[in-house]
This record gives structure tokens, C-alpha cells and sequence, in this order.
């Protein structure tokens, strides 16, 4: 079983990008913002614009990554079913920030895949080691393909945890969705089954009523 997990507005509390430009960033960040949930710029355009918008220095920050505030409750959820399942954060987001705020928690290391930050003289850009052009939601880094490469090392179904636009195109293919945030609305528009959920408590908790751990084969998934 796998479990590809969001991370920003689905383990932490706030999207860290949004944050980091709310404090970081003149506001037309926001315009840019816009034109993306229009359509009418990708996810990989939208975030490499705005990340050059940061005005901050290195030290500046990596203190800012240490204060990303983080769901308590994914610890207890993690700490369950890391006993039956794989668990990866997988992220449109920023690697580093992901990396410094869960060591931060004193998080176990969990295998983290998200587009990657890097500090350059005036500031910070956006890689996309994880980007796959042919991604139907233009997302800087294919969730679709990172939980198809884990399943075949893992086995079992693949159960998706998230908020947004990022987790839209993989939540046609998990075999469970939990869902909260836009990713609640998508999932109700395009008929796909799912669990809502604030918090990893109320995760953990639907867990927990299981009767076993469900073993639909995935192997088709993604044909």
C-alpha cells in the first residue's frame, strides 16, 4: 500500500509558497496567482515568475522555513500506518522548505519529491527535476508518475491525501482519495470517491474503522 501525501495546506497548516510571498514579495504576486487559477498560465509558470519575486536572504529564510507551522496530527497517522504502508510527500512545492520544517519538528525522514529551491546571488529560483511534459495539469512536478514508480516497488493500491490543484490529475487515478480544500470540490465535479478531512486525526481516524487494508490491484492504473 501507498500513501502519496501533500504537503503544502495538507501537512502544513498554511500553502508555504502563498506565505513566503505574503511576507517576501511586492503583491502583485497575487496577479500572477490570478492568471493561474484561471488557466491561463501552467503551475510551472506561475511559481517561477513569483519565485523571483522574493526579496530575502538566505538566513532570512531558512528561518522561515524552521517556523512553517505543520499539522501535529500527522505524526500519530504516520506512526500508524508505516507499519502497512509506504508513505511519500510528494509536493509542487519546495524541496528545502519541506526538508527544513520537518526536520525542524523532529519528523522521521520520509522520502520527500517536490520541485527544487535554489539561492542564486539575488535571491531564489524554481528547478524542476520532477517535471514530465506531457502532464495534463502542468504541474512543475507529475504526482502521477512519482505514485506510479512507488507502487511498483511497493505494491497494493495508492491512497492520495490532499487540498489542490496540484493533486487534481492523480486523484483519477488513486484507488482511495482523501480530500480537503479545492481538491473537495474537483473530486464532487468529476464523480471521485473520496474522504474529507481537516486534519491527519480525522485521517487516521477513517482509517482505523478499516475492516482490513484494502488490496485492489493498481496495476492498471495508470494504462
Amino acid at each position: 500500500m501507498l500513501f502519496i501525501v501533500d504537503f503544502d495546506g495538507t501537512i502544513s497548516v498554511k500553502d508555504t509558497i502563498d506565505a513566503m510571498l505574503e511576507r517576501f514579495a511586492d503583491p502583485s504576486w497575487e496577479d500572477i496567482e490570478a492568471q493561474w487559477l484561471a488557466g491561463d498560465i501552467t503551475a510551472v509558470e506561475c511559481m517561477s515568475q513569483q519565485i523571483r519575486m522574493v526579496k530575502a536572504d538566505n538566513v532570512t529564510l531558512e528561518g522561515f522555513f524552521r517556523g512553517i507551522q505543520l499539522d501535529a496530527s500527522f505524526l500519530p497517522f504516520y506512526q500508524h500506518v508505516k507499519r502497512f504502508a509506504k508513505v511519500a510527500i510528494a509536493s509542487d512545492g519546495l524541496d528545502h522548505a519541506i526538508k527544513v520544517a520537518t526536520r525542524n519538528a523532529a519528523w522521521p525522514e520520509i522520502p520527500i519529491y517536490a520541485n527544487h529551491l535554489n539561492f542564486v546571488p539575488d535571491g531564489i529560483e524554481m528547478s524542476f527535476p520532477l517535471r514530465k511534459q506531457d502532464c495534463k495539469g502542468g504541474n512543475g512536478m507529475c504526482k502521477c508518475s512519482v505514485a506510479k514508480n512507488l507502487a511498483a516497488e511497493s505494491g497494493g493500491p495508492i491512497v492520495l491525501i490532499g487540498d489542490g490543484k496540484s493533486d487534481a490529475c492523480l486523484a483519477k487515478y488513486a484507488d482511495i482519495v482523501f480530500a480537503k480544500g479545492s481538491l473537495i470540490k474537483h473530486c464532487e465535479t468529476n464523480d471521485i470517491k473520496h474522504y474529507r478531512f481537516q486534519t491527519f486525526a480525522d485521517v487516521l481516524a477513517i482509517i482505523k474503522k478499516w475492516p482490513s487494508i484494502p488490496q485492489k490491484q493498481h496495476e492498471a492504473l495508470f494504462a
